[in-house]
């Protein structure tokens, strides 16, 4: 089914573009339509200058069931703005049933939302998804949000000189105010700060995590390789189902997913860089994974990791001096005991042996006002800032 812009409100911006050949939606129905929605943001031509494009693989996992375990607890719809045969923008529409049966919602997400610098063109695919929601009985829309809190959440709205990593927004500068003019607001700001390794960490934070592992019977699990780390992904994931709750969007992970997970992180995980803490039955109840920068080597990829795109991430990895934070998490009854300490004192030792001179610390909701505190009692500032937004539409 086709969609002619007439339908809805008309921009100038799109007026002026348009006036030989109308803006046309057409759902991916085909083969052919998925695989030009996949490769689409690669092509347009108003990106960012520094953007940092997701792999193509991994957007293809996406909307495999075996891959991806959240497509069973979703309905999912996806659009192409076609002018003539040129693709000019995508996006997609998600609702995620038992997110919302849990928390009593009916909401909708719109993701991967990319096009040309074109008003009217965001105007009507946001209105796709809008449309296609009220049809299944949703009242609000969040986004940009994919299945899960894995996915890269919301739009960057400040720091864009810095390059994104891994797993977060590469979306362009005129993207946010054309969402807002949508009648679009913020529901919740997450923020990337920015930390020069410490030459040394206080003594009162040796003294802490000292303290706290002694008093509470935990140790320091060392990792030599990854076959000394494989054993303890899964453990660790399923502490992160425990005390990810709070976490906007996050779903708790089946063992499917936490195994579907750990493998296609394995292969740049750096066991220096995954650091834990478990108690006497050798159960892990707090940890911290970084990871050497791979943004420029993802630059060069293109999207593609084969024939050489992991080479460049490699390559950029090993000469990278940025640490990137992915996850991490401390038990509940645990936390605010000194085990923050404890995992920041044996992180930047491993840091500075390794050559890192600063660390990014990934997405962090600026409502945990506690993980805030901490980074920005080491001298964090925060660098980089992105927006999820809501709209009702009952």
């Amino acid at each position: 089914m086709f969609v002619p812009i007439g339908q809805v409100p008309i921009f100038p911006t799109l007026a002026a573009r348009s006036n030989l050949m109308p803006i046309q939606l057409r759902p991916v129905a085909s083969a052919r339509e998925h695989r030009r929605y996949l490769t689409l943001p690669l092509e347009l031509p108003d990106r960012r200058p520094n953007a940092v494009p997701t792999l193509l693989g991994d957007d293809r996992d996406l909307l495999d069931p075996k891959r991806n375990p959240q497509l069973a607890h979703c309905e999912v719809e996806r659009w192409i703005a076609w002018q003539g045969n040129r693709a000019v923008g995508r996006i997609m529409g998600i609702i995620h049933r038992s997110h919302n049966a849990a928390h009593g919602e009916r909401t909708a997400r719109f993701f991967q939302l990319d096009c040309i610098n074109d008003a009217g063109i965001v105007r009507l695919l946001l209105a796709a998804v809008e449309d296609w929601a009220r049809g299944q009985g949703r009242d609000r829309i969040i986004g940009p949000f994919g299945f899960s809190d894995k996915d890269p959440q919301g739009m960057q709205v400040e720091g864009f000189t810095h390059l994104p990593v891994i797993a977060t927004p590469t979306n362009p500068a005129w993207l946010p105010p054309h969402i807002e003019a949508c009648a679009y607001s913020r529901s919740e700001d997450l923020v990337s700060y920015y930390l020069d390794i410490p030459a040394q960490l206080p003594a009162s934070y040796h003294a802490i995590a000292d303290r706290c592992l002694r008093n509470h019977g935990l140790h320091r699990v060392t990792l030599r390789s990854k076959r000394e780390l494989t054993p303890w992904i899964v453990p660790v994931l399923r502490l992160v189902n425990e005390t990810y709750g709070h976490l906007l969007g996050f779903t708790p992970m089946a063992e499917a997913e936490m195994h579907a997970l750990a493998a296609k992180y394995m292969f740049i995980l750096r066991p220096e860089l995954v650091h834990l803490i478990a108690d006497d039955h050798n159960t892990p109840v707090a940890f911290v994974i970084a990871s050497p920068d791979m943004s420029e080597g993802l630059r060069r990829a293109k999207g593609r990791l084969f024939p050489l795109g992991f080479l460049h991430i490699l390559r950029a990895m090993k000469r990278s001096k940025q640490m990137d934070l992915l996850l991490g998490a401390v038990r509940t009854d645990l936390q605010g005991k000194g085990l923050t300490a404890a995992l920041g004192v044996s992180l930047f030792d491993a840091a500075r042996a390794h050559g890192f001179t600063h660390l990014d610390s990934h997405l962090v909701m600026e409502r945990n006002t506690r993980m805030c505190a901490e980074l920005e009692r080491l001298g964090a500032r925060v660098w980089k800032r992105y927006r999820v937004y809501a709209r009702m539409i009952s």
